[in-house]
Parts: structure tokens; sequence; C-alpha cells
């Protein structure tokens, strides 16, 4: 993946206002390439780089990172051949069984991941699949609950980076796992809306097996520069579609070997 960047110092922080705007107030704008064409992958990134520097800089803690993109399906639809990233916060995090808040949210839909903590540091460009195991503390259950903050869902790859990859909320929950107890290629994954039934899925969709997703974000860090620090919190990627929710839905993943995780929406 190439990371050049085309945009001015000025034009990364014009759209990183933009962007952080839209999403601390909940609004919608258009993709960003409507008035940047040539705008690049690397541009993207360098606007999400800015965010997250914003953000921190505003006491929110980094907490980890997520992936997304992680179908070979999207992929090839998308054009690439390696999954977008993106960061997390303490403030984006929410338990288990809570209640969480739409009005803040522009698009919310709701999927299932598995979600890894580390115990040792990851770096690029050569992580692999293994060494991602090897580095993992433990596994669980997540729903991330995404929000593309664009017009109408309709975006492209280079805007979704710079909007941090959709990134809104995400709750952890179930039992944490020893990865080398389960196979994590194989887990099946059920998510039920106001108890019925919305999406199935088996871990695999998530290039094969999680890990992979997470040794790729790894990989990706490191083109940024960066490397995925011990303790860090990842989410590996939708296995099941996003699931469109509302105030007064009540969502319920159940993850195989892994337990449940549970959330209902409020206005």
């Amino acid at each position: 993946m190439s990371m050049e960047t085309t945009l001015s110092r000025e034009d990364i922080v014009r759209l990183t206002e933009r962007i952080e705007g839209a999403q601390t107030r909940a609004y919608a704008i258009p993709k960003l390439t409507d008035e940047y064409p040539a705008m690049t992958i690397g541009d993207g990134y360098a606007v999400q780089t800015e965010l997250r520097r914003r953000f921190v800089s505003q006491g929110h803690r980094h907490v980890g990172w997520k992936a997304g993109l992680t179908s070979r399906a999207k992929m090839q639809q998308m054009g690439v051949n390696v999954p977008s990233i993106g960061f997390l916060t303490d403030r984006m995090a929410r338990p288990e069984n809570s209640a969480i808040a739409t009005g803040d949210l522009v698009h919310p839909r709701v999927e299932c991941e598995v979600a890894f903590v580390t115990k040792a540091e990851l770096a690029g460009p050569a992580c692999t699949r293994d060494d991602v195991l090897s580095a993992t503390d433990y596994v669980l259950p997540a729903v991330e609950i995404i929000d593309s903050r664009f017009s109408g869902f309709q975006f492209d790859l280079e805007s979704v980076i710079a909007d941090n990859g959709s990134s809104a909320r995400f709750v952890g929950g179930g039992r944490a796992r020893d990865p080398h107890e389960l196979d994590l290629r194989t887990l099946g994954v059920v998510m039920e809306k106001n108890g019925e039934i919305v999406a199935m899925g088996a871990s695999a969709a998530v290039l094969g097996h999680p890990a992979e997703a997470v040794a790729m974000l790894v990989n990706i860090l490191a083109e940024l520069g960066e490397r995925l620090p011990a303790g860090s919190f990842v989410m590996s990627g939708g296995i099941t579609e996003a699931i469109a929710v509302a105030p007064g839905d009540n969502v319920i993943a159940r993850f195989q070997d892994l337990g449940s995780v549970s959330m209902r929406f409020v206005a």
C-alpha cells in the first residue's frame, strides 16, 4: 500500500477539522474526495493521524486499533489488497449490557468481531499470524458500533480512512480465552436484534483467520512508522455484516466458545 501524500499541511488540518466536527456533533458530510478527488490513502491516514493527535491532546486515551475491510470480497470491491485501520480510545468503550445513546451518532450499525488483547509489542513490516498469536494475552467477543459520518452512508476508501474507519463505540463481553485453546478460524457467530436473528457468520470470514487481520494491521502501522504496544485492545474486523440500529433496539451477539455480548440502544 502506497502511503504517498498529496495534501498540504493546511488541507490536512482543514479536513481533520471537518471530520472532527462531524464526529463530535453527529452530522453528515460529503465524502472528502468530492472536494479532493486526487486524495490518496496516505492522505487519509495523515488526516486520521492528526485526528488522533487532537483527541489525545483533549484527554482521550489511545487504547488500541481496529481493522476494517477484512473480507476478501469487500477488499476486491474497494480495489485494495489490505484492510484499513483506525484507532480506538477509552471514550469509545462502553460496558457490556449497557445503554448506548444513538443521539450522538449519524448512521449507527453493529457488527460482531473477535477482539485481541496483547501482552507483547508487535512490529512490522513482516508480522505474521503466528507472531500475533504468540503476543496475544487473550481474545474475547466484541461488538463494534460503527458510524460513517458521510451522507447517505456513501464513501470511498480514502474518505473512510480519514474518518477513522467509521469508528464510534465498542463493547467487549463474554469470557476471555487463551487463543491457543480455540480454533479461531471456525468460531460461529449469531447476532440477534430484538429477539430475531439478523446476521450469522464464521470467523474465517476475517481473512481466513482473525489473527491474519491483526498481523496486517501491524504491518500497516509499520508503514506509518508505528508499532502495536503491549496491552493494546485490537478489533480484528467484522465477521457479520453491519446491522443498522435505532433507539429501542436490543442486540445480543452469541459467539461459539466465547460467550455473548449484549447492549441496548436509547435516544
